[in-house]
């Protein structure tokens, strides 16, 4: 896309005055945190991971009236601008798309991301990859035996999640002069979108 194209059809929407509140949703393995460390080195704004402040040491869960006084404070210090990294629908409900310039919703095949996630999830057993939260290692009678897995909880989620963005579109999508963008397929779209992304930065 010219640089003319990306003005006209920005990639990001932003308020209006150069500031941009990014939450990325997608299934567990979709590349949310990649995108969101991405985004914070093109546009310079902190990314909040939900789940470094939903899991304790452990695998403790924050009571949802602490998580949701976490949130609120992460976000109100991060100002006018942030990239939050996460879903957390069921306990957040509404607050951090409410507060969102842009949603941007990850939705690849199935077939393409569960073996990343597999394989990442392979090098956080070998205490080769960080965990999601600090002092919450995998274990490997979880990770291939429970119904706790994050394996299980990705192919069980894939159709729910899914529908329930697909279910949004059409009256949030940016087709409709909404917040929500869908970035589906193999990588390219992705892929031109980042490069949209960086052709924005450096025609501000």
């Amino acid at each position: 896309m010219s640089t003319d194209q990306v003005a006209l059809n920005p990639p990001l929407r932003g308020d209006g005055q150069g500031n941009y509140r990014i939450l990325i949703t997608g299934n567990s393995g979709t590349g949310k945190s990649t995108l969101g460390s991405d985004l914070e080195s093109l546009l310079d704004i902190p990314l909040v991971s939900l789940d470094k402040i939903f899991w304790r040491p452990g695998w403790l869960q924050t009571p949802d009236d602490e998580f949701r006084s976490a949130v609120v404070a992460v976000l109100t210090r991060s100002e006018a601008s942030w990239i939050v990294d996460g879903n957390y629908a069921r306990k957040l409900g509404t607050l951090v798309q409410d507060l969102a310039t842009d949603i941007i919703w990850l939705d690849p095949p199935l077939i393409l991301y569960f073996p990343r996630l597999c394989y990442r999830t392979v090098l956080r057993l070998l205490k080769i990859a960080p965990p999601c939260s600090p002092g919450c290692q995998e274990d490997y009678r979880e990770v291939f035996f429970s119904k706790k897995s994050i394996l299980w909880w990705c192919l069980s989620s894939h159709r729910r999640i899914r529908a329930r963005e697909a279910q949004l579109l059409p009256v949030e999508g940016i087709h409709v002069g909404g917040k929500r963008r869908r970035i589906g397929g193999w990588g390219r779209e992705l892929k031109v979108w980042k490069r949209d992304v960086r052709d924005m930065v450096r025609a501000q």
